[in-house]
């Protein structure tokens, strides 16, 4: 038996590299798999067509279902989503209440599905892997030290890190707001903002831009806007202190588990994925939710898979966004910015935890074992 893996290639974005590290986990295993792009393609096509294969996993959200679920059902393969949440599961549900399994990126996901009336006895965590053996402590300090100085960061200051499709989803403005009280009291630090290039993050860049203005930091903050590739990606991570995201919305938080596996202590949101990985008081800190955004009505659109644009009134609400409490970031960024000793526990304490629970050989065993649990396969 041979198993197709579904997946945005080749893999740059979160999601695609999300798939390319199941498909080298299954591998390992010893597993017969080979991988494809999700998108409508002769290659795809040509995969699904092959008799030995039985099974097929696909990476993505709800709205890549007619690719990911329903494309292999034609061809007589049975489907295997592993889905982000956009929010909403606005449609497809007949799909999902026919598939024999899938998974969820986090219990946070799955209770979204939840919510929008999918039945959830068959859907199942699994939390993504990364590559433990890219993303580590490097150790070169002179390295690190020649890239903060690149980026703008002086040797006495203390380097906060945020990387995104945008950094204000990722919590940014609210991190600006603790670090305006922050630098009250301790001001060698400078904290960097990385964002995707991207229309969004160029809209978001201005706000944050005039946020820094008014509380008085903008020559403390560090606008980056680039792509990287994993390889630098870890060295930015090991060449930070610490890293914060106290996202808005995170269905699981990739970025965070690196720079854990980076050995940096993280700061985040006591909500969504990160509740789920983030270890409070041993690998990070979480900040408790000040705010949460709800919708009661949203535009439902063709590229939804409806037939035309109509207003939705959502049954329960639809949560927009969080927003972390300000004083609970000020005191977490101040007293890892002031404890060294405390920041390198947690360092080390993250990279174990990452080791344990998030590497990719790790969480592809829990996927592929639950997969011949709940399927019956030898």
């Amino acid at each position: 038996m041979k198993c197709l893996v579904l997946y945005s290639k080749p893999p740059i974005g979160g999601e695609s590299i999300q798939g390319h590290m199941l498909y080298k986990g299954l591998k390992k295993l010893g597993i017969n798999a080979e991988s494809c792009d999700y998108q409508e393609s002769l290659e795809k096509s040509f995969s699904l067509k092959n008799p030995d294969v039985k099974l097929c996993y696909g990476v993505g959200s709800w709205i890549d279902v007619p690719e990911i679920v329903l494309s292999p059902l034609k061809h007589n393969v049975r489907p295997i989503p592993w889905f982000n949440s956009d929010g909403w599961v606005a449609n497809h549900k007949k799909a999902f209440e026919e598939l024999d399994l899938m998974f969820t990126t986090s219990d946070w996901v799955k209770g979204i599905y939840q919510r929008d009336g999918v039945d959830v006895s068959k859907i199942f965590r699994a939390h993504i892997g990364i590559d433990t053996n890219l993303f580590k402590p490097n150790n070169d300090t002179e390295r690190n030290l020649a890239l903060r100085r690149a980026i703008g960061v002086k040797d006495n200051e203390k380097m906060i890190l945020t990387i995104g499709g945008d950094t204000t989803s990722k919590g940014s403005q609210e991190m600006f707001k603790a670090l305006s009280d922050v630098n009250k009291e301790f001001k060698d630090w400078k904290y960097v903002c990385k964002s995707w290039p991207s229309d969004c993050a160029r809209e978001w860049r201005e706000r944050e831009i005039a946020l820094a203005k008014e509380l008085n930091i903008l020559d403390k903050i560090i606008f980056i806007d680039d792509i990287m590739s994993q390889e630098f990606m870890a060295q930015i991570l090991n060449s930070c202190d610490l890293y914060v995201a106290p996202s808005r919305i995170e269905g699981f938080g990739m970025i965070q588990v690196e720079a854990m596996a980076c050995g940096k202590p993280v700061i985040s949101i006591n909500k969504m994925g990160p509740s789920e990985t983030i270890l409070h008081n041993k690998t990070g800190f979480l900040a408790k939710v000040a705010e949460e955004i709800q919708l009661e009505q949203e535009w439902a659109l063709p590229s939804m898979g409806f037939k035309e644009k109509h207003l939705v009134k959502f049954e329960h609400p639809k949560t927009f966004a969080y927003k972390a409490d300000i004083d609970d970031l000020r005191e977490f960024t101040h007293k890892l910015l002031t404890d060294n000793e405390l920041r390198e526990t947690m360092g080390n304490q993250a990279r174990e935890h990452a080791l344990q629970k998030f590497d990719y050989r790790v969480t592809s065993k829990h996927i592929w074992d639950i997969t011949k649990r709940e399927l019956g396969l030898d």
